[in-house]
């Protein structure tokens, strides 16, 4: 429809202030937002409805004007509720920026306004989708009774029939169908496998929405645009690609009209107005966290600290009667040739990994406080109160769980030229224990930065082993080291195929027992002793030595 046709209709109250000139724009949809920056919910086309809560001062009105012409869209329809009249500064900006205007009488409400403009532009389409959908934008940023992501996703299944999920960039369930066309829940490897794809495609730059065929489906993959600094103005898409949830809907948009699109664009922005709800609710949680990471870093008093952490327990664990035990872990993001701020990224990437992959809804991620001190971010994470008949080491997050579930997406969205790091504390059950596990995470997740791969993660157990040592030996020590005892071996296993570096690892790790190797190896105890004899020939070495022994194991783990 055009624009012309919204001042025709008297029952909508509009009146022109500006950009007469302009009129026969066309108007592909309508949006409804207060906030200072909408641009990441506008696709371009919008009647943007606005009651002007964003205004404090007259300086805000240009800014606010250069954004929606950025976005492209029709034109900007101010309320005059809230000021009685339209201020002069924005009826200038509109005008220098050739934006129409529209004055919206305060006896109207927004919602006849879009009512109207999304019947006009759907038509007579089936079922009238988009009126349904608007509702329920007006549902879900009315506030939390909206119900979330999940009404949006239930709209899809009963109008058009389409089974969609809302995934984390690990591949964590958010929202969305319970059972998918098959009639089964979506497994966590599709999830897994859907976020990687959809990483993979914003990486290399291909317009969505992107149509990966998993299995015996096909889905099609709608970007979810958040916040972080892309959304003031930078659009590094290194900046997001870490933390953007995903739409992912089950079915083949390549055949899809205009028109669909549309709708599912406008389901992207309904769910990034969510996420970005709860982002800010994570302010106070990253206030907690900064709060005490400063206070541990700069030496405050133990007494100090603990009162800043009974402060934080009932904000993450809500209900929990005792003070809980914290671990702290510790992350970095390093992209090749730089230019990009490190630790907001890492800390939105660190407040999504620490969700347990295999829980759903945003919930749980309601527990995690996040903060980032330079390029690391560091996460305190709370611990439930153990019993007494246990030390709490074995509990909280391990390393090597963390890197299991998010490895595989994460590394399609680093793309060749990034890395994530991670380094995880064991718990601790004081205030003064925060500052060596602080230390200890940081540690850790130097030692997984110096081992290859682009998402490595280290935990304390490790601090304690020989695995601490093995990453700061320099590669030409390595090499020399490796090539000196293990290379005689691996020439000889090449020509003759005498399999003498297994018969070496399988012997080293039954402990130097001829019979358990043997059996392991399915050999005679004789023919395990002549290929040791054989290694011990070619590496002048005694396999009977206990520095002999070492040597070996260390030139194993290091090659």
């Amino acid at each position: 429809m055009r624009l012309r046709a919204l001042l025709d209709t008297d029952a909508l109250g509009l009146r022109l202030l500006g950009g007469a000139d302009e009129l026969d724009r066309a108007v592909r949809g309508v949006m409804t937002t207060d906030l200072r920056d909408p641009s990441r919910y506008l696709s371009g086309g919008e009647l943007v409805l606005t009651g002007l809560a964003w205004r404090r001062d007259a300086t805000d009105s240009e800014p606010f004007v250069r954004l929606l012409v950025a976005a492209g869209v029709a034109a900007l329809a101010a309320g005059e509720a809230e000021l009685r009249d339209i201020p002069d500064d924005l009826i200038a900006a509109c005008a220098k920026h050739r934006l129409p205007l529209f004055a919206v009488n305060e006896s109207v409400a927004f919602a006849t306004i879009t009512e109207h403009v999304v019947r006009q532009v759907s038509g007579e389409r089936a079922g009238d989708l988009a009126a349904v959908v608007d509702r329920h934008r007006r549902m879900m940023t009315s506030g939390p009774a909206g119900g979330g992501p999940d009404v949006v996703l239930d709209l899809l299944g009963s109008d058009l029939d389409l089974r969609a999920w809302v995934l984390s960039p690990t591949g964590r369930l958010i929202a969305g169908a319970k059972m998918s066309a098959a009639g089964a829940p979506l497994p966590p490897d599709v999830c897994a496998g859907l976020a990687a794809e959809h990483l993979a495609a914003v990486r290399t730059g291909r317009r969505g929405p992107h149509r990966p065929t998993l299995g015996a489906s096909t889905y099609s993959l709608f970007p979810i645009r958040g916040g972080g600094r892309s959304a003031q103005g930078s659009r590094d898409v290194r900046e997001t690609v870490l933390s953007d949830w995903v739409l992912a809907v089950e079915a083949d948009a390549g055949d899809w009209p205009d028109e669909r699109l549309d709708l599912l664009q406008g389901v992207t922005q309904l769910i990034a107005v969510e996420r970005e709800r709860r982002d800010a609710a994570r302010t106070v949680r990253r206030r907690l966290a900064q709060e005490v990471l400063e206070l541990v870093q700069t030496g405050a008093a133990p007494a100090e600290i603990a009162a800043r952490l009974r402060v934080a327990a009932p904000v993450l664990l809500p209900g929990l009667g005792a003070a809980p035990h914290w671990q702290v872990v510790v992350a970095r993001v390093e992209w090749e040739g730089g230019g990009i701020e490190a630790g907001p990224v890492a800390q939105a990437l660190l407040e999504e990994i620490l969700v347990d992959p295999l829980t759903t809804g945003p919930e749980p991620a309601d527990r995690i406080a996040v903060a980032h001190l330079g390029e690391e971010a560091i996460a305190l994470v709370p611990l439930p109160a153990v019993s007494a008949e246990h030390d709490g080491s074995e509990s909280g997050l391990h390393a090597d769980a963390l890197l299991a579930a998010v490895r595989d997406p994460l590394s399609a969205g680093l793309d060749g030229d990034g890395r994530v790091t991670l380094g995880v504390s064991a718990a601790v059950h004081s205030a003064e224990g925060l500052r060596g596990a602080l230390e200890e995470a940081r540690h850790a997740r130097r030692v997984a930065a110096a081992r290859p791969g682009r998402v490595c993660a280290a935990g304390h157990q490790e601090l304690a082993s020989h695995v601490l040592l093995l990453p700061f030996v320099p590669d030409d020590v390595r090499r020399a080291f490796t090539a000196r005892l293990l290379d005689p071996l691996r020439d000889y296993d090449r020509k003759h195929r005498a399999e003498l570096i297994p018969t070496l690892e399988a012997f080293l790790d039954c402990d130097g027992s001829w019979t358990r190797c043997a059996t392991r190896l399915h050999l005679h105890v004789n023919t395990l002793r002549y290929r040791v004899g054989r290694i011990e020939q070619l590496t002048s070495r005694d396999l009977s030595r206990l520095e002999d022994k070492l040597d070996f194991f260390l030139a194993l783990r290091m090659s």
